[in-house]
């Protein structure tokens, strides 16, 4: 059964009082966003949402591999694991605001892949090999360790954190594939550009040896309103987030119509990231109807569980649903997310 999974951001109270209506709901899962800048801190907010609830599970929604050390990151999330007792999920990609609002463009691709390899060996409970640039020695110490690991971590207690990889790009992609537990599609809600993430992270996993089924995922922007229109208005502020992934640095990547392309590329063009994901930006204004009917989905009930089961059918195993966006109308958005709640999330069961 696909698993459904909402987001969410802010201080950590907030966090935890949506993990617990997300609960109530129905929802499998709820992240939260890394990005120290514009949202408090995520473990923080994890560890709070555990001890409110009992069966929903917990997740970055993504976390970077710059703001922290592997071994940090490690410890945090195996932190909220053990507070909920095996609920922990990672997210992690290269990083776009947490980074931007540093003055930093998303980590290269070797470097992600790097890291994720610590990671997945501090999450395994193994010992990690020093960096390379390390200088304890200049300690001169009686004795020093010879190799990093979480001493306290023992495996075997919970089910090992799964590292879920967003990805959009082949590159990325490729190494989540390699490296990642899960993979959770930043592409859009196009079954084409679905499938062929799918295709590319097979592909990957056979050139390295490796079985090539691994659960997939995919963040969608959903918002149940009978007129399209207002929903794409309310939800126009993800859209350019999400779309942005496919266009990093300019170019379009994955299959596209030429609509696509030229809407991606000039979200790009206009990307201003002091207005991050929100709606009434200038990146949210390139959106037409067109690209929004492809990239999202937004109408009435019906027409979004039709779209939903479409990407299931693909292979997918967990929707991230994202809904309406920062500076939407705050009571239309409460009832377009009562609506899926109500009218949506039932029909994926």
């Amino acid at each position: 059964m696909v698993e459904i999974w909402t987001n969410s951001a802010g201080m950590p109270s907030a966090v935890a009082r949506r993990a617990e209506r997300a609960e109530a709901s129905g929802y499998d899962g709820v992240t939260t966003v890394d990005s120290q800048n514009l949202s408090g801190d995520c473990y923080v907010a994890l560890a709070l949402a555990a001890t409110g609830t009992g069966r929903i599970k917990l997740g970055t929604g993504v976390t970077n591999p710059f703001t922290r050390h592997p071994a940090v990151t490690a410890c945090a999330i195996a932190t909220v694991h053990a507070v909920s007792q095996g609920r922990a999920v990672l997210g992690i990609g290269r990083g776009d605001s947490a980074l931007a609002h540093l003055g930093f463009s998303p980590s290269p691709v070797k470097q992600f892949e790097d890291y994720l390899w610590r990671l997945q060996g501090y999450l395994n409970g193994e010992e990690v090999p020093f960096e390379a640039s390390g200088n304890v020695d200049a300690l001169r110490l009686a004795n020093q360790p010879t190799a990093s690991r979480i001493e306290w971590l023992r495996p075997g207690r919970y089910p090992k954190i799964p590292v879920d990889v967003a990805a959009t790009g082949p590159k990325v992609i490729a190494a989540a594939a390699r490296h990642a537990d899960r993979i959770t599609f930043a592409v859009g809600a196009d079954p084409a550009r679905i499938a062929w993430g799918i295709e590319t992270a097979r592909a990957a996993r056979v050139k390295a040896g490796l079985d090539p089924e691994i659960p997939f995922g995919a963040y969608v922007n959903v918002v149940v309103h009978d007129d399209p229109e207002v929903g794409r208005r309310l939800g126009e502020g993800g859209v350019s987030l999400f779309a942005r992934f496919s266009a990093m640095h300019g170019s379009a990547v994955g299959p596209t119509t030429e609509e696509e392309k030229r809407v991606m590329e000039g979200i790009h063009d206009a990307y201003d990231m002091t207005r991050h994901s929100r709606t009434g930006s200038p990146q949210a204004a390139v959106i037409t109807s067109e690209f929004a009917s492809e990239f999202g989905i937004f109408g009435p009930p019906a027409y979004c569980l039709e779209r939903l089961k479409s990407l299931v059918s693909l292979g997918l195993e967990k929707l991230v649903v994202v809904g309406s966006s920062a500076g939407a109308n705050p009571d239309e958005a409460a009832r377009a997310e009562q609506r899926f709640v109500e009218e949506v999330l039932p029909g994926l069961r």
